[in-house]
C-alpha cells in the first residue's frame, strides 16, 4: 500500500500541469476539499495543494507548447542523477535533466521505453506528500503501456521493482501488481495495465494514471460532472477492490477516483 514512509522507489509525489491555473484550483478544491498555498514569486508561480493542512500535490501552469494537461506522478530517489543514468541505461530519455528546486529537493523528468512520462524526487526541505490513502489524496497508480513484460524489466532496472501477477476477482486473468524492492506484499502501491485493455486509456498512449481516495464514487462522479469535468469511464464495482471511475478534469488532465474496498491507514 502507499505510505509515508517514503523509500526509494515508491511514490512520493505528484504535481498538476494545467493552462488554467485559478480554473483547476477552483475544480479540486470543490471536488476534493483542498486547499491552495501559493510558493510565491520565486517558485514561478508553482503551488501546492493540501488536504486538512497535509500537502496532496503540487500544482503550476502549462501552456499548449510545454505539454498537455496532465497529472505527473514522481517517485522518490536517493540520487537523482544515478536515476537518469539507470533511465538511459535502460532505454527511457530524459527530457528533464535533474535538477534543484530551491532548497526542497531534486528532481528529474524521464519517459520510459514506450514513451510513459515519469519523474523522480530526491528529497531535501520536502520529503514528499503529507497524506495519502485518506479520502481526498493519492491512493494507488497505475501504467498503462503496450508492453507489459518489458515495461516490468525496464522498471526493476530503474527502480528494483518486484512484480507479481495476482489474478482478478471472479476470474478475467492477471493483474500485475508493483511493489518496491524487497519491501514484500504489503509495499505494493500500483499495477501495470495493457495499454488496450480500456480504450479510453489506450487513446491517451502510454501513460501513468493516479487514483484518489474518495467517500463515495458516484457522489464524486456526479460532482465532477457538475464541475466541468467529464466521465470517460463508468463507476465499476470489483470485489476486494472496491467502486472505481476514470475521469478527466475541465481541462482534460486524465485521473481515477476510487471508494476503496478497504481504505487502509497511511
Amino acid at each position: 500500500m502507499l505510505t509515508t514512509r517514503f523509500v526509494d522507489g515508491s511514490p512520493a509525489w505528484m504535481d498538476l500541469g494545467t493552462p488554467d491555473l485559478e480554473g483547476a484550483k477552483a475544480f479540486y478544491t470543490a471536488l476534493l476539499g483542498w486547499d491552495f498555498d501559493s510558493g510565491g514569486p520565486e517558485t514561478g508561480g508553482y503551488g501546492m495543494f493540501t488536504l486538512n493542512g497535509k500537502t496532496v500535490g503540487g500544482v503550476m501552469t502549462v501552456t499548449e507548447e510545454q505539454g498537455k494537461p496532465s497529472w505527473s506522478l514522481y517517485f522518490r530517489s536517493s540520487d537523482a542523477d544515478a536515476t537518469a543514468r539507470a533511465v538511459r541505461d535502460a532505454g527511457g530519455t530524459v527530457p528533464f535533466e535533474p535538477m534543484d528546486i530551491l532548497e526542497y529537493g531534486r528532481m528529474g523528468g524521464f519517459t520510459d521505453r514506450a514513451g510513459a512520462y515519469f519523474a523522480v524526487w530526491q528529497p531535501k526541505r520536502n520529503p514528499g506528500l503529507g497524506v495519502v490513502n485518506e479520502p481526498g489524496s493519492l491512493c494507488w497508480a497505475e501504467l498503462y503501456t503496450p508492453d507489459v513484460p518489458a515495461a516490468a524489466a525496464f522498471y526493476d532496472a530503474v527502480f528494483g521493482w518486484e512484480t507479481i501477477n495476482s489474478p482478478r476477482p471472479g476470474g478475467g486473468g492477471a493483474y500485475t501488481l508493483i511493489r518496491t524492492a524487497g519491501g514484500g506484499e504489503e509495499t505494493s502501491f500500483g499495477g501495470i495495465v495493457p495499454l488496450d485493455a480500456v480504450a479510453v486509456r489506450a487513446a491517451a498512449g502510454p501513460h501513468w494514471l493516479p487514483y484518489f481516495e474518495v467517500g463515495d464514487c458516484d457522489t464524486t462522479v456526479a460532482a465532477v460532472e457538475r464541475l466541468g469535468g467529464k466521465l470517460t469511464v463508468e463507476p465499476m464495482e470489483r470485489e476486494g477492490v472496491g467502486t472505481f471511475a476514470y475521469v478527466a478534469d475541465p481541462y482534460g488532465a486524465a485521473f481515477a477516483v476510487i471508494r476503496s474496498a478497504e481504505t487502509p491507514a497511511a
